[in-house]
């Protein structure tokens, strides 16, 4: 049975106005439930993780000033959001949303949070609505508990993974790909084990055959027994802070290859979304939601 992390404590309350669509958070599993993609039985309320694993992955001085709310206001700034008790409180459940649907992969090969995808986090700081990096956080709970020695992480935000590559920066037993515009956030790039900078603009066919090519490249050389997939859909041409083209069709096709190339490796994966912007919330849940439906569609 396909599982899928998801709390309504995900859809944090923002200030009018704000530029991150929260709404989404709850708009997806209902449009999954309404269309028929999934049942009530499909979701899981995650638990919060264990602390213990957070400071696995953060510096303890960084994870000691979230909890006590002592972030400057220029590290406040840099996350993009307010910060507050209860935000802390849903980074540590998204956190652990994403490792439980780990473990949910593992025995049915494919597990997803409705959230997470965090990967401008860094073991000492949060940036760009990230404040825990739930997907390096997930990969060191899996090899530290020998559930996994190869972890290759696969990020197709339209940004730059920058916190992931950082904490994973001459890691032999985690490999980072970031498929990103070039010219996006974050100006300052991180290096991660394979960065592949896209122009402004790539179209569908010349993004879906670059992935193709990387997918096939990176297994010459680390062949992973667990993937975790960050899917962003801001690399929409309808995204706001994206500034790629691609279409909805597109992301389809990008989507059905990454679940195709685990399935093929016969490696286990955990989804999560990232980032979308599009001006339209229809357009940023439709894009989501067909991930969910290549799952079903795919595995079960």
């Amino acid at each position: 049975m396909l599982k899928i992390s998801w709390s309504p404590k995900y859809a944090h309350s923002l200030p009018e106005g704000h530029r991150f669509p929260m709404e989404k958070y709850t708009l997806l599993p209902e449009q999954l439930l309404y269309e028929g993609t999934v049942s009530p039985q499909n979701f899981f309320e995650p638990s919060p993780i264990d602390p213990k694993w957070i400071l696995n992955t953060h510096s303890e001085s960084y994870f000691d000033k979230l909890q006590h709310l002592e972030l400057s206001k220029s590290e406040i700034r840099a996350t993009g959001f307010p910060l507050s008790k209860e935000l802390v409180e849903r980074e540590i459940l998204i956190a652990g949303g994403s490792v439980q649907a780990a473990l949910f992969a593992l025995e049915y090969g494919i597990g997803m949070n409705i959230a997470g995808g965090t990967h401008h986090a860094f073991s000492d700081r949060g940036e760009g609505f990230c404040l825990l990096n739930d997907i390096a956080i997930t990969a060191n709970f899996l090899i530290e508990n020998q559930l996994a020695t190869r972890v290759l992480v696969v990020d197709l935000d339209v940004h730059q993974g920058n916190g992931t590559a950082e904490l994973f920066r001459g890691r032999q037993d985690v490999f980072t790909f970031s498929m990103h515009g070039e010219k996006n956030y974050p100006h300052r790039k991180e290096t991660s084990h394979l960065d592949i900078g896209l122009p402004d603009g790539t179209s569908d066919l010349s993004y879906l055959q670059i992935l193709e090519k990387e997918l096939s490249k990176i297994l010459d050389s680390f062949y992973p027994d667990f993937v975790i997939y960050q899917s962003g859909v801001d690399v929409l041409a309808t995204d706001q802070l994206g500034r790629l083209g691609m279409s909805i069709e597109g992301v389809r096709a990008r989507d059905r290859m990454i679940l195709n190339f685990a399935k093929q490796i016969k490696s286990p994966i955990m989804c999560c979304m990232g980032g979308g912007y599009s001006k339209h919330l229809r357009d940023i849940i439709d894009a989501h939601a067909q991930l969910y439906r290549l799952a079903q569609d795919l595995y079960f």
